[in-house]
Order: structure tokens, then sequence, then C-alpha cells
């Protein structure tokens, strides 16, 4: 009995559609995860004026933004979230990103200091130190 011989070029190949699905999918996935963080700084909010203060230079940091809406409703990461819980959801966070974690808050200008103190307590108790607030320049707030 004969033994096929399927090896007839003598070179062995790879099959590469499956690696360019993964790189495919990867691509899509940072795409979008990429537009949902800039939408989430992009929330139109009227922001408070300040008069001092200095422009933040991006850093390459990881950074968690809070919107507090003119209701005083929080939203952490384009999602409602409770004060209660907030402490929970930025420790969850601080383990993920580090201790380098920054948490930005922006907040309607309307909106009374009882809705921004749960905000700044809730990283105090997670230990995060790195806190800013979005505001507008005045030359910038015309």
């Amino acid at each position: 009995m004969r033994v096929p011989n399927n090896l007839r070029s003598g070179e062995l190949g790879f099959n590469m559609t499956p690696m360019i699905d993964v790189v495919f999918l990867l691509i899509i996935f940072f795409l979008v995860s990429s537009h949902l963080a800039k939408q989430e700084a992009q929330m139109q909010l009227p922001l408070p004026v300040a008069e001092s203060g200095s422009k933040q230079i991006e850093e390459q940091g990881r950074r968690v933004t809070v919107n507090v809406r003119g209701d005083g409703k929080l939203l952490l990461a384009g999602r409602a979230v409770r004060p209660t819980e907030l402490a929970a959801r930025l420790g969850d966070r601080i383990t993920d990103a580090g201790s380098d974690l920054e948490v930005r808050i922006r907040s309607d200008r309307s909106v009374p200091y009882r809705y921004v103190e749960p905000i700044m307590l809730a990283c105090a108790r997670s230990g995060i130190w790195n806190v800013t607030f979005a505001v507008y320049r005045p030359e910038d707030a015309r």
C-alpha cells in the first residue's frame, strides 16, 4: 500500500484568517471605548467659571469623570450612580488603575455644594487624592 504524500511543496503554511479577525475585533473595541470616553467628557454642562487655576496638561494617567447634572444626578462613566454607592465604584476603579487615579468633577454651575460634597467624601474614603474640577476661565465663558 502506498502512503500519500501531502507535502509536495515542502512548506508549512499558517492560516492567518483567525488572527486577522482578532486584530479587527480589537481595533473595533478600542475605537468604541475611546469614543465613549470622549463622549463622557464632552457632555453639555454649563461649567462654573474660575478666576484662578491653571490649564491642566493632559497626562497619561488614568482618569475617571464624574458628571453632576443640574438636578443633582451623578453620572459615573456615563451611567447614573447614587452617592451611597460611589465610594464602592471608585474603590473598584482604583484597584484596576492603581494609586495614580484622577477623579475629574464636571458639575453644572447651578448645582449646590451639597451634591458635590458626597463625591469628594467618596474620593477621600477610597484613598483618591487627585481630584480636579472642570471649569471655564473667564475669557472662555463669554
